[in-house]
């Protein structure tokens, strides 16, 4: 926790210091208190604040605390997650702004600006707030337009000839709910055969005979309010009701945005929580995602597995 006393002049001296705290992701608990979850980072970056107010004219007292009363933990988490969900909403809004101009070096330009501010925002995103996923989601849009505009008309969707086989399927590590259903969704609909590689989403470089999905600049990803899986499903499958419906479920779950507010979400949600909590391992995530989406898509009449298909 920072406590700091700013004089009142000037006063671009308090709006910097307000800023660089910003910067840093520390939240306000009172008048200039500021807290930020301790570690060396965060103890190293207040430090160099409290040097610069002091040089300034101010006074700065830098200490560890543990709230007894008036804010509980679950409380000062809030305050963190809607901040960050305050900076990922303004990031999606400009990004569906973005996606309408007409003018394609605008576009580009505006994306890689919101990508770098979004990573920005991510790096003190401490509790992973829940707007992260729908900024995610409106800048993979924005993508995703961007290159239908440069590629010209897309192919047909779901043509038997147009499915890949045997391919190597790559996608973030530590799956959860879309991409768990959305592994389940290749292996069921489009690529029995299917392999999956778990990579860190930046740092990978996908070799020639690989598609990615679910990542950054992936060949399948989330594509303006859509989800990977709904995209799959579009893509492979658009005449299918049942697995139509798993794709609602799916959606409410992955963009918590209440769409299709479907009743079963919070179910399949909890049990995806249960099957990540019990296992690190990726493989046996999806494994064991798979006979859950299994279900639910033969409960909404889906048809029979297709012949030499694994579930």
């Amino acid at each position: 926790m920072l406590l700091h006393n700013i004089p009142p002049k000037p006063a671009y001296f308090r709006v910097k210091i307000w800023r660089r705290l910003q910067g840093l992701g520390a939240v306000a608990v009172k008048n200039a208190a500021y807290v930020l979850p301790r570690n060396e980072q965060a103890l190293e970056d207040l430090s160099w604040v409290c040097r610069a107010i002091e040089e300034g004219g101010g006074e700065a007292v830098l200490c560890e605390a543990r709230f007894i009363d008036g804010l509980d933990e679950a409380g000062l988490r809030a305050l963190f997650d809607a901040a960050r969900d305050g900076d990922y909403a303004a990031i999606a809004e400009e990004a569906r702004t973005l996606a309408e101009a007409s003018a394609e070096d605008e576009a580009e330009a505006g994306l890689r600006r919101l990508r770098r501010r979004f990573d920005q925002v991510a790096a003190i995103d401490f509790f992973q707030a829940e707007g992260r996923a729908a900024a995610d989601a409106a800048l993979a849009g924005l993508e995703g337009r961007m290159k239908r505009r440069q590629a010209g008309p897309a192919a047909a969707p779901g043509k038997a000839g147009d499915k890949p086989a045997g391919r190597v399927w790559v996608t973030r590590a530590s799956v959860y709910v879309d991409r768990i259903a959305s592994a389940w969704l290749i292996r069921r609909f489009v690529d029995p055969k299917a392999r999956f590689k778990f990579v860190a989403e930046r740092s990978y470089l996908p070799n020639p005979d690989e598609l990615r999905f679910d990542m950054y600049d992936a060949e399948f990803t989330h594509e303006g309010d859509l989800c990977t899986f709904e995209v799959l499903r579009q893509r492979f499958a658009p005449a299918d009701p049942a697995l139509a419906q798993l794709a609602e479920i799916v959606h409410d779950i992955d963009l918590k945005d209440g769409k299709f507010q479907r009743a079963e979400a919070g179910g399949l949600a909890q049990m995806m929580t249960g099957i990540c909590a019990a296992t690190n391992d990726d493989d046996e995530r999806l494994k064991r995602g798979a006979e859950l989406c299994e279900t639910l898509y033969r409960s909404f009449g889906g048809g029979a597995l297709p012949r030499g298909t694994k579930r």
